[in-house]
Formats: structure tokens, C-alpha cells, sequence
């Protein structure tokens, strides 16, 4: 039976399709992980272009300086993350304390996903604000909102880059590569 099926004439292209198919997935997934913050969406996009290059090799389409361009934009997104929150509470007037605070609430703040990717570089910003740089609580709040701003920015920043991997992928397979 496996002879059979093996042996069919039409398998190479079921073959294709399905390798096609989870392309795309990896792709849709990925863009919708970059609105998400539990989906890690510039990452999947990465793994969209891995997968592809795994499965048709030379006749990918892929090119080794895209692998570049895509690790380049997924460290962009990674760094801008988590850079943000601390980003956001500096250009709202806070110290240089907030802005710590906001860093390490922004780690923290990965562990207790989705919530904490935007509350904890705020309540650390906040909190460092007041513990530290010896803040009011109503310019610890403004800095707090403004690592919330920051945070919220780089949400658009990750749709714009995960939009970027995604053409940037689609168009060395099929008009470069």
C-alpha cells in the first residue's frame, strides 16, 4: 500500500502544496503574533522563511542575505520592545530611575502575559519613580503613562516590521530569488 501511494505520480505536488500551505500559516500566524503579545509574531515570520528554505532548498526562492534582513528586523522588534516602556517614560518627563523601572518592568512583566507586557513597565516605572528618584505620585503617574505610550508604540513599530519581514520574504521568493 505504502508503494502505492509513494509511487503516485501526483504526490509531488500534494507535497508542495502542503509545504505552501504551512508557509502561509507560519506567515498569517506571525502577523497576527504581532498584534498578540502572547503570539512571538516576528519570530514565527523568521520560522515561515526557515521552513520554506528547509523544504525546497535551491528552489526556495530564498536567499541566504534575506535570513540576514529577517534576524536583522526580529532583533529590531526584540530590542525595541523592550526598550520602549523605558523610552516612553523618559520623553514624558520622567527620571532616569522611571526609565529603569520601566526596563525591568518590561521583564517582569513577560512572565505574566498579556497584561504584563503593558502594566509592568508602567507599575515599574511608577514604582521606581517613587522608591528611588523620590517622585510624587502625579509625576510617577505621568511617567508610568508614558511608558504605557512607549509600550503601545512599539505594538505599532512590531506591526510595521512583522508587515516588512512578510513582503520582504514574498518578494525575494517570487520576483528575486
Amino acid at each position: 500500500m505504502l508503494e502505492v501511494i509513494s509511487g503516485w505520480a501526483g504526490w509531488n505536488e500534494v507535497g508542495v502544496a502542503g509545504a505552501w500551505l504551512v508557509t502561509l500559516c507560519l506567515l498569517v500566524i506571525g502577523f497576527v503574533g504581532c498584534f498578540l503579545p502572547v503570539i512571538p509574531g516576528p519570530m514565527l515570520i523568521l520560522m515561515a522563511a526557515v521552513f520554506h528554505w528547509f523544504v525546497f532548498r535551491e528552489a526556495s526562492g530564498v536567499e541566504w542575505w534575506t535570513f540576514a534582513v529577517l534576524i536583522g528586523l526580529l532583533a529590531a522588534s526584540q530590542i525595541f520592545d523592550i526598550v520602549s516602556g523605558a523610552a516612553g517614560s523618559r520623553w514624558f518627563g520622567g527620571t532616569k530611575w522611571g526609565a529603569a523601572g520601566a526596563l525591568i518592568g518590561a521583564i517582569v512583566g513577560m512572565f505574566f502575559m498579556p497584561l504584563g507586557l503593558i502594566l509592568g513597565p508602567a507599575l515599574g516605572a511608577y514604582a521606581f519613580e517613587i522608591a528611588f528618584a523620590k517622585q510624587g505620585t502625579r509625576r510617577a503617574a505621568v511617567s508610568g503613562f508614558g511608558s504605557a505610550v512607549g509600550t503601545l508604540t512599539s505594538l505599532v513599530v512590531k506591526v510595521i516590521i512583522g508587515v516588512t519581514m512578510i513582503a520582504w520574504f514574498l518578494v525575494d521568493v517570487f520576483f528575486i530569488g
